[in-house]
């Protein structure tokens, strides 16, 4: 809790870290300053790409007390604004799920080796990122926690499968470690609420730790403060879900 007579600081800078395969690839990062030991936090970008609104929820994390990196899945695809390297991307048909994987795994090590971190690692993403972050979750030991927002295609159709994403996430979730949040609109159309249902249920038949919650007025994106869908009621009531989850779960036992 923020008081105003307390010490605060955010140091924030692009950082090159170890992603899939070895590659070195560049990431932003934020983390907050003073005494003690951190939780953290691995940042999943969504398919418009390592753009503004997600350097602005890295540091939006730290100021909140969590070491905070967000890797750019799209820096093998080469270098220009946000939108124009995630058009390419688009046109390629996408990130290989096991390269996304092992980005994301590889910046779940990197906060891991870091001295100022308490040993909690949580995982955040939203539409193709929420889609990421749960691959990972599922996919790799090592994740506290997990928040999916909306993310889109984790149940998927055989016809949805190919050589980039050969397997459905949803298929995964026997494997899943660590309690997950999820937070969806009503009026989205991925994941549908029909494709959301599929998901709890599939938690509930592996007796997962799960809290899902379904906004009523709320499409995909519902958090974008700078785009049409954004719904400011839904979006403050689950930046606090979130915040309250992540206090719940990535906490340093004593």
């Amino acid at each position: 809790m923020y008081t105003t007579d307390m010490y605060e600081g955010v140091l924030a800078e692009t950082v090159t870290m170890t992603g899939a395969n070895g590659d070195t690839i560049n990431a932003y990062m934020a983390r907050p300053l003073g005494e003690g030991q951190f939780p953290a936090m691995v940042l999943a970008h969504h398919m418009p790409g390592w753009d503004q609104w997600y350097r602005e929820a890295t540091y939006k994390f730290a100021m909140r007390g969590y070491v905070t990196i967000t890797p750019n899945l799209y820096f093998r695809a080469g270098h220009g604004t946000p939108e124009d390297v995630a058009a390419k991307v688009r046109a390629d048909g996408g990130v290989p799920d096991e390269q996304a994987v092992g980005d994301l795994a590889g910046a779940m090590k990197h906060l891991r080796a870091l001295p100022y971190v308490n040993g909690k690692v949580g995982i955040f993403g939203t539409c193709s990122g929420g889609r990421h972050a749960y691959l990972t979750a599922c996919r790799t030991s090592g994740f506290d926690a997990i928040i999916d927002c909306w993310g889109g295609r984790v149940v998927m159709t055989p016809d949805q499968l190919n050589d980039k994403y050969p397997v459905s996430p949803l298929d995964y979730t026997r494997e899943l470690a660590c309690p997950i949040l999820g937070l969806f609109g009503e009026e989205d159309s991925s994941p549908t609420p029909e494709q959301v249902k599929l998901h709890e249920e599939e938690l509930k038949k592996h007796k997962k730790n799960y809290e899902f919650h379904m906004y009523p007025n709320a499409g995909h994106g519902f958090f974008y403060y700078d785009r049409p869908m954004y719904r400011q009621e839904q979006a403050v009531d689950g930046w606090k879900k979130i915040f309250a989850f992540l206090e719940k779960h990535l906490a340093w036992e004593k």
